[in-house]
């Protein structure tokens, strides 16, 4: 019996600590989410006050309502995880009553057993009717384990009373828990339709800038072109100097080849016949060891190592701008007309005039002028981070960079606000820049 009521307390106890660790996870997941909101309400703000409706105000609103859905999902989880431990509590409960029903009659059963036989002289004429004296120390034995055992049902029963009162008690918690979750929910479905309404507020101006936006996109299209050329067109020049670096370091070892062969065969010709032969002095070349086939002809003994280091550096790379928020990703992005712009790189929307980093050591290989912005292309060993609308660039091409490095400022785009476009590239394609970026 003791073992049963053991049982019955470890299965309640872990099935309790099991759905706390995970509101617990929730519960962290939905600050976490409130943390976003307020940083993008701050943006919102900031946003406001600086121009009239754009894409970014959309974008922000947006992404305030999208966070917002999922805070309210967050805590329609935590109610039903709430609503399951509140059932999972009150089946224990029900156990710990069928359970307390079983242990008063085994208990009452003891009693009228006790109580039929409490005489002294029925105690005696049990041990004296024993057979033997071994038989007659068994039956005090018996005697002895019997007034235990009704000792320990009476404290099981105690236990068990104590177990379901404090089961009670977390139902009762749970319920108070539930209630104040659900006064979060009213609040937070309140403040999604603020939001929702915010959101057709500004996609209704933006609306009425029908040809504007599309004149806007055009344009953007065509300088995301252009820059796709300047970054093919950089990639495809340097393909082309490391070929002709290795054609010309080619050139050179077979020159060098060329003398060690011309040196032996002149030793062997100066041999003296007349005098006791010699072995003739050869110049031999060492032999290297037969290489592998580079991995890219942009690949060198200079830029091995930062080629490296970059892909080891996956996930971790530092953002170009140190405040700043995405407006579009890389690959198809959606816009206030419905109308998919697909991006080979990633949008940061940054204060107009603040700093641009390198995001790590490398050489600039372009510094170019696209209409009314600049472009700064940097490589990494067969790797290349691409920074697009910028102004006042203070590198130029062929220098050293390093992490951090700033190369520029952040300039205006066609939209009227400050962002810049982030790139970065293999000899082969674009890649997903946040995939390279460290987590914010």
């Amino acid at each position: 019996m003791v073992k049963i009521i053991c049982t019955v307390f470890l299965v309640c106890f872990s099935t309790m600590a099991m759905a706390q660790q995970t509101r617990e996870e929730l519960e962290k997941q939905r600050a976490q989410l409130k943390k976003e909101l307020e940083q993008t309400q701050r943006m919102v703000e900031e946003n406001k006050a600086k121009s009239k409706e754009s894409f970014l105000n959309w974008k922000l609103v947006n992404d305030k309502v999208n966070i917002q859905e999922r805070i309210i999902d967050n805590i329609n989880r935590d109610i039903n995880l709430l609503d399951d431990n509140m059932v999972t509590t009150q089946r224990d409960i029900n156990r710990y009553d069928k359970l307390l029903d079983t242990l008063k009659q085994e208990y009452a059963k003891s009693m009228i057993y006790a109580y039929k036989n409490r005489s002294n002289y029925d105690f005696i004429n049990f041990v004296f009717s024993a057979s033997s004296f071994n038989d007659a120390i068994k039956r005090v034995t018996y005697l002895k384990s019997y007034r235990n055992y009704r000792e320990m049902q009476g404290e099981n029963i105690l236990r068990t009373q104590e177990l379901r009162k404090k089961r009670i008690e977390e139902l009762s918690g749970t319920k108070q828990k539930k209630s104040m979750v659900l006064q979060d929910k009213d609040k937070e479905m309140s403040a999604l339709e603020i939001q929702q309404r915010e959101k057709d507020r500004v996609l209704s101006e933006l609306k009425k800038q029908g040809k504007q936006l599309n004149n806007q996109l055009a344009a953007t299209r065509n300088q995301l072109k252009k820059v796709d050329n300047a970054i093919t067109a950089a990639i495809a020049r340097a393909i082309n100097d490391a070929k002709k670096l290795a054609a010309k370091k080619a050139a050179e070892d077979k020159i060098k080849d060329d003398a060690v062969a011309k040196a032996n065969a002149k030793a062997n010709t100066n041999t003296n016949p007349t005098t006791s032969p010699t072995k003739p002095t050869i110049i031999t070349k060492k032999a290297d060891p037969k290489k592998a086939a580079p991995e890219s002809v942009l690949l060198n003994a200079e830029n091995k190592t930062i080629n490296t280091e970059f892909i080891n550096n996956r996930g971790a790379l530092p953002w170009p701008v140190d405040k700043g928020y995405t407006l579009m990703h890389y690959g198809p992005n959606t816009l206030v007309s419905g109308t998919v712009l697909v991006k080979t790189g990633v949008t940061v929307a940054a204060d107009i005039g603040s700093s641009v980093k390198s995001v790590f050591n490398g050489t600039v290989t372009t510094v170019a002028n696209i209409d009314d912005m600049q472009v700064v292309i940097i490589q990494h060993g067969k790797y290349f981070s691409t920074y697009s609308n910028l102004t006042n660039v203070s590198v130029q091409r062929g220098q050293v960079v390093t992490t951090g490095q700033v190369i520029g400022r952040v300039a205006e785009n066609l939209d009227g606000i400050g962002a810049i476009d982030f790139y970065i590239s293999d000899e082969k394609a674009n890649q997903d820049p946040e995939r390279w970026l460290r987590h914010r």
